[in-house]
């Protein structure tokens, strides 16, 4: 833990040191737009084809063609969701949440982009509506839809909780959920599950010692945010064991429940001169 004063005097120019203003790491000027009049236009005309219910404290996959949306919604009661996405052609490809995160912000919504990892590096999903974008940021510095939590996981709750044993975190959830749909097994599987969109979830930092922090989401039933896939999608998506995350990260007494998946097509005729995001441009070749 940081001390709770600093052990170091500070320099005399330590105000002026403060004082100078950031600069953005990733200036987005230049990265291609996402067709939001399409994807809008597209809305109008979208027709579910597949809806799908994934259990409290539990996970499902399932598969989003290129050029079809899909949304995450909230059915019973407030309910977070861990979110991963892989190419469904070749799995290590694979969302990349911290690139997402320099490029996008913590939080995302409508119009933010779900980057891949390298050596890819294009968008594999785009946020085309979000009913939860009234939240903004709160007076604690809380918004939802965050991509700074990496997932709860049980090698962490272990460490923790002082050895407890608990099976239900997102990442193992996540994990049995990508087994059941390639039927590899969990030590071959696992590696691939990575950091995750938490859908729904009401997150920070504290502005005194700079640590993560949840509190309860605003989700209400009825809530979704949308997606379009750039590219062939595989997905998972894990209803976290802490319900809403007002009090509890990995629990059996948090009140948990189900979220769906809708899987929905646009008319095909608005997508005529459409084309996949093309992977990065960098010819890894001359400099790896």
């Amino acid at each position: 833990m940081k001390p709770d004063m600093p052990e170091t005097t500070p320099p005399k120019d330590a105000s002026a040191r403060r004082a100078i203003a950031p600069v953005i790491c990733y200036p987005v000027d230049t990265l291609p737009p996402a067709p939001m009049a399409l994807y809008r236009a597209a809305r109008e005309t979208l027709v579910p084809i597949r809806t799908l219910r994934v259990p409290p404290r539990d996970a499902a996959a399932f598969h989003v063609p290129a050029g079809h949306f899909f949304r995450i919604r909230s059915v019973d009661g407030p309910q977070v969701g861990d979110l991963n996405l892989w190419n469904a052609g070749d799995i290590s490809e694979r969302f990349y949440s911290g690139k997402t995160r320099a490029l996008h912000g913590t939080h995302l919504s409508t119009g933010d982009r779900m980057w891949s990892s390298f050596p890819h590096l294009r968008p594999m999903a785009t946020i085309t509506h979000d009913t939860l974008d009234w939240y903004g940021i709160d007076e604690f510095g809380g918004s939802v839809h965050d991509v700074i939590g990496t997932r709860c996981d049980p090698y962490t709750h272990c460490l923790l909780s002082g050895g407890a044993q608990y099976h239900h975190c997102c990442h193992s959830n996540l994990t049995r959920a990508l087994c059941a749909e390639t039927g590899m097994a969990a030590a071959d599987i696992e590696s691939h599950v990575h950091d995750v969109l938490n859908v729904f979830m009401c997150t920070g930092f504290t502005r005194d010692t700079g640590q993560y922090f949840m509190k309860a989401s605003p989700v209400r039933p009825g809530d979704f945010i949308e997606f379009f896939a750039e590219i062939d999608l595989l997905g998972a998506l894990s209803a976290c064991p802490g319900g809403d995350c007002s009090s509890e990260h990995s629990s059996d007494s948090a009140a948990c429940y189900p979220l769906e998946v809708e899987v929905l097509r646009a008319d095909p005729a608005l997508f005529e001169h459409w084309q996949r995001p093309e992977k990065s441009g960098y010819d890894r070749s001359h400099g790896l």
